[in-house]
């Protein structure tokens, strides 16, 4: 069913692009600039595999733009898109909400 909701429903449009536990990092990481690979792959501490997978499938999705520079080893670099960009206020919004919630458990804890 919500596969059928996919492009309809923005909540559901909005879990499946970001699917996955590393998808809001890597927009995180890029929304502070280009990156390249192996930069992405050590600041979010992923394995290579798996955000080669995250970043093919975020650039299929439109999130993620890919430039490969023609040299010799070749150079790749990964940025946001402009709808990729689109998704900033959302990540600070979770910024603050994560803060506030870390206080929460600081304040509840027995």
């Amino acid at each position: 069913m919500t596969n059928e909701l996919f492009g309809v429903c923005p909540f559901v449009t909005a879990q499946k692009l970001l699917q996955g536990k590393w998808a809001i990092l890597i927009l995180h990481a890029l929304n502070e600039g280009t990156k390249r690979f192996n930069e992405l792959e050590r600041d979010i501490q992923i394995t290579h595999a798996t955000l080669s997978s995250q970043l093919k499938y975020m650039e299929k999705e439109g999130l993620v733009h890919r430039t490969v520079y023609p040299e010799v080893p070749p150079r790749v670099e990964y940025s946001l898109t402009a709808m990729g960009r689109r998704f900033a206020p959302v990540l600070d919004s979770i910024q603050v909400w994560g803060e506030e919630y870390i206080e929460f458990l600081k304040e509840n804890r027995i």
